[in-house]
């Protein structure tokens, strides 16, 4: 069988462009066979590992080249019709991305031929994910790589062949008898719109971890692993539910912004309406977005992203950023709170979200959804931003968000603007000045998709130097360089998704990417980092004559990084109903310093800060429990005391 590989795309005179490499079979078979190798050997994933997804390619499956006896397709056929998606070409690629060959100046970068996951074994994706690499209860220090179905890369449905070519139909309206096409949702593993794959990190071998069944074809946003519940999360493009997963993808239970969230900020709530995507229904059109069954844009959520005890969640086209607590167990806390609006130039959905160890949050938007009958374009691209938040500190009360209100902005790309995002972005370790990884050095480093990169008529020139124009992938930046500092990105890395430099027309082909960076030893800005507590002790009086029981006790306590140092979360149970509300804290640990807030919201946790301790050190901490009304009388109020000993982290929150 002769197969032509490559997409087709307009071309200035309204044609069709044919984009052939003849060394994509000899580079795709090196590079499937050294992935395979590399996963029977070893391992496919290694600190600092990059994946990323993107659009396989397309196919014209039983042609015969021009030069062959046949002569090609028949006159009057469309090439553009007898064009399907490649099954055996990659949709995900996990990058070596340690070395990158010098010091930044805008150049592409050559990595080692990637690890690939083709279409034919999971469909198109777009969000990606890793897990603790827990096995069998065991740390491994290899985490597992998730990919989430997508509608991102275009929707393409056949029905059955008629004209007896060997090839089905190919449709843009839907039809009786309508199927998705092969490799679209990798049905032919057992797929379809709602599933997530896992691939093995150890092994790269690829199952199906969790399959959403109600999704009738729009997809899976993105998603986001819990590692203190070990539980993923996933956002629901049809039903705009977050989806609750645990280890051994079992699906838990959800979420319902549009109900649930919507209100606590003084909106109305807007229930799901119901629609699905009918691609046998008459209304189906595959070049029109509106008819694929997406939830209302009000309650449409994309990006996914927990963090410090909270799930952050992005929310509609013109975006908001929203988040909901996790409790202890792992549940929805059922406490959602709106964190701001997104300030762009352009309402583009944000599809992804990350957080640095400084307490950054970082968020990437794409361009509207696109879908060209020629497989050109799936975004709408050129306009999407990246950018970052950064909490106010201290909060200022005039402002409604406790995040500054205008965001710090990144250059994407080398066109005009600078703002070429795709849609995906992570947090990598450091690099030294010759582009080498430095792993001692946490999310020092951004890494972000986007389409034509490296393509600018004015710096064509200065360019040249550093490799092919048309790069459709990822921009490797410190992330301190933030505009106007990297404007043009010379002083960022760029990596090509496939290795095919040919088609600088198509816009959306790249989706998402995701860095495994461990930071062993050393916490992030409000993410929970595992400590302890031992029994509390009470004054020579306790505990009370009868058999009572104390007046205060404690369930748990929490520990969180954050710019002014530890903290300590202290979960209160008022066992004698004593109605306190507030408390005092005092040091009883010669050296260390502990300092409480002067304000409590019921129901959530007392807050300690904790200064001058070594990290894993016992602190004895004396604890005054009092209602605010009896102290604000002046004079005497009774006080329950008890000394709690807590046992810090391990981890260091200095910088």
């Amino acid at each position: 069988m002769s197969r032509i590989r490559g997409s087709f795309v307009s071309s200035l005179d309204g044609g069709l462009r044919r984009a052939v490499h003849p060394g994509g079979l000899l580079a795709l078979a090196l590079g499937l066979w050294l992935g395979a190798a590399q996963a029977q050997e070893t391992r496919i994933i290694y600190p600092g590992s990059m994946a990323v997804t993107g659009f396989s390619g397309t196919i014209i499956p039983n042609f015969d080249p021009p030069d062959s006896e046949k002569e090609g397709l028949p006159p009057g056929v469309d090439p553009v019709d007898e064009t399907f998606i490649d099954p055996t070409r990659a949709t995900l690629r996990v990058f070596d991305v340690s070395h990158l060959g010098g010091p930044a100046s805008g150049q592409l970068v050559n990595t080692p031929p990637p690890f690939e996951v083709t279409a034919e074994q999971i469909g198109q994706v777009f969000g990606v994910t890793y897990d603790d690499g827990v096995r069998d209860g065991v740390p491994s220090g290899i985490p597992n790589l998730y990919a989430g179905a997508t509608s991102l890369h275009g929707i393409r449905i056949v029905t059955p062949d008629a004209d007896d070519d060997g090839r089905p139909e190919r449709q843009r309206r839907g039809a009786a008898g309508a199927t998705f096409m092969d490799g679209q949702f990798g049905t032919e593993n057992g797929g379809g719109p709602g599933t997530v794959w896992k691939i093995d990190g150890i092994t790269g071998q690829v199952s199906k971890f969790a399959d959403i069944d109600t999704n009738s074809g729009p997809g899976i946003g993105n998603l986001t692993f819990d590692a203190t519940h070990r539980e993923f999360f996933a956002s629901d493009l049809d039903t705009g539910l977050i989806h609750r997963i645990d280890a051994e993808g079992r699906l838990i239970d959800s979420f319902d912004h549009g109900v649930a969230g919507r209100p606590t900020h003084g909106l109305a709530p807007v229930a799901d309406d119901g629609s699905v995507m009918d691609i046998q229904g008459a209304a189906f059109d595959s070049e029109d977005p509106d008819s694929w069954g997406y939830t209302q844009d009000e309650r449409r959520v994309w990006g996914v992203s927990y963090h410090g005890g909270r799930l952050y969640y992005s929310v509609g086209e013109k975006s908001e950023i929203w988040s909901v607590g996790i409790a202890r167990d792992g549940s929805f806390a059922g406490d959602p709170r709106w964190e701001l609006m997104v300030r762009a130039d352009k309402d583009y959905a944000v599809t992804d979200i990350a957080f640095d160890n400084s307490g950054f949050m970082y968020l990437a938007q794409r361009g509207p959804v696109e879908n060209r009958y020629d497989y050109s374009q799936f975004a709408d691209s050129g306009k999407g931003e990246v950018i970052r938040y950064f909490r106010e500190n201290p909060d200022d009360p005039e402002t409604e968000s406790v995040w500054v209100e205008v965001p710090q902005e990144y250059a994407v790309g080398f066109p005009q603007g600078n703002r070429q995002s795709a849609g995906g972005l992570d947090l990598q370790y450091g690099y030294d000045a010759d582009g080498n990884l430095d792993s001692s050095v946490c999310t020092q480093t951004l890494v972000n998709t986007g389409d034509k990169l490296r393509d600018n008529p004015s710096l064509a020139e200065q360019l040249a130097a550093g490799g092919p124009l048309a790069v459709h992938g990822v921009q490797i930046t410190p992330k301190e360089l933030v505009k106007p500092a990297n404007v043009p990105p010379f002083g960022s890395w760029f990596v090509d998704f496939d290795g095919y430099f040919e088609d600088p027309e198509v816009e959306g082909h790249v989706g998402d990417v995701a860095v495994w960076h461990p930071c062993e030893g050393r916490a992030g800005y409000y993410e929970e980092i595992p400590g302890g507590y031992l029994p509390p002790f009470y004054p020579p009086d306790f505990p009370p004559p009868g058999n009572l029981p104390p007046c205060l006790d404690v369930d748990d306590v929490q520990y969180y990084c954050t710019p002014s140092g530890l903290e300590a979360d202290l979960y209160l149970h008022d066992h004698a109903g004593f109605g306190g509300d507030s408390i005092k804290v005092q040091s009883r640990t010669p050296g260390v310093g502990v300092t409480s807030s002067q304000s409590h919201a019921p129901g959530k946790p007392y807050t300690i800060d904790i200064t001058g301790h070594y990290p894993g050190d016992t602190v004895d901490v004396g604890l005054c429990f009092y209602r605010k009304s009896d102290k604000d009388k002046g004079g005497y109020y009774p006080c329950c005391k008890m000394t709690l000993p807590l046992r810090t982290p391990a981890a260091s929150c200095e910088r």
